[in-house]
């Protein structure tokens, strides 16, 4: 499996970690990690410290689960620790304007 997911201890964040490459090859995995818990929850975590890749597909996951997600402006994402280039992919196609970007 490409990833991992932990809900906190209140319960109200969920934090998937994603491991390696972010790509079709995780789409089944990463849908499930959250699919479930949209309702529980008020913020999801997407902790990239292991990841070392993305592509266009991990673009357009991470979209899909925004609009599923983002219902009101009471719930956040937030993309945590990913390397530069992961960054620089991510800044390229304007995703600070969509999601919460933190180094």
């Amino acid at each position: 499996m490409a990833l991992k997911k932990e809900i906190s201890t209140e319960g109200n964040t969920l934090t998937i970690f994603i491991e390696n490459r972010f790509d079709i090859s995780t789409y089944s995995d990463f849908g499930d990690a959250y699919k479930d818990k949209m309702d529980a929850v008020s913020s999801i975590i997407i902790d990239m410290m292991d990841c070392s890749y993305m592509d266009s597909s991990a673009l357009g996951m991470l979209l899909m689960m925004r609009e599923r997600f983002i219902s009101d402006n009471s719930k956040n994402i937030f993309i945590r620790n990913m390397n530069s280039n992961v960054k620089k992919i991510l800044l390229t196609a304007n995703f600070d304007k969509l999601f919460k970007i933190e180094s």
